[in-house]
């Protein structure tokens, strides 16, 4: 076998491997040249668009707070930039934008607790007592007016009816009816509201009761009232009809 002949033959054989490989890498350098060109002008337009976007000497976190708090503002930056978020364009992560939301949404509801306790300790301070001295109505003795007055069917007269006299009969079977007073006399007070002209009179419930029974043999008059029926010497208005029912048949009354 020639020994030099294989020799060469090997030694041919690896510079055809060396110059396959200078020519793929000098094939495979513009790709790598290209691709390091894209990427850097990637940089640069990253780095130029987020210092165009506002001022470089501001803080970023602020513009996360504007586009947060502002409704205005984040859709005008949604128009311009609808390919981006904020937290991009000021050069900062979604990290930092969660970390921003987060803190204000905190500072929120203190806010909001503070100026809640401010306004029930307003509440509770505007509110002091102008007399001084012991009242003269007491609480629970104040009447409602309305209740005491009653209407005719045509609603332009008022009445009133006030307590005068009342009986000493003890009143029957108080654990079924209650605690009740038999009136002798009225005051009945009737006011025209369309000449404002008031009249007064008083009443003998009893001896027109008596009266009727001579007369026309009946009475339909209930003089037994119940105590919690009057207030402050006044009938409440659901009684009055039954009071002045004999007095109106006698057309001593007209209402």
């Amino acid at each position: 076998m020639n020994i030099k002949g294989y020799f060469k033959k090997i030694q041919n054989k690896s510079n055809n491997k060396k110059s396959k490989s200078e020519l793929d890498d000098k094939r495979d350098a513009p790709k790598e040249g290209l691709k390091a060109s894209i990427l850097a002008n990637e940089m640069e337009a990253h780095i130029e668009t987020t210092l165009n976007f506002g001022d470089k000497n501001k803080d970023p976190h602020e513009y996360l707070k504007r586009y947060i708090q502002e409704p205005e503002y984040r859709d005008w930056f949604k128009r311009n930039f609808p390919n981006r978020t904020i937290y991009e364009a000021v050069g900062l992560t979604a990290m930092d934008y969660l970390e921003v939301k987060r803190s204000m949404d905190n500072e929120s509801e203190q806010g909001s607790e503070v100026h809640t306790k401010q306004k029930n300790l307003k509440k509770e301070s505007s509110f002091k007592p102008i007399v001084k001295e012991d009242p003269k109505i007491n609480f629970n003795d104040f009447i409602d007016e309305r209740m005491l007055v009653s209407h005719n069917a045509f609603g332009d007269k008022e009445m009133k009816i006030k307590i005068v006299e009342v009986s000493d009969e003890i009143a029957p079977l108080v654990t079924k009816f209650g605690d009740r007073v038999k009136v002798n006399k009225v005051l009945v007070t009737i006011k025209h509201l369309k000449t404002q002209k008031v009249e007064e009179a008083e009443f003998d419930i009893e001896s027109i009761e008596r009266e009727l029974m001579e007369k026309r043999h009946y009475t339909s008059t209930n003089r037994w009232v119940p105590t919690k029926e009057i207030k402050n010497g006044y009938v409440t208005n659901t009684r009055h009809t039954i009071l002045i029912t004999d007095a109106a048949s006698l057309d001593y009354i007209i209402f």
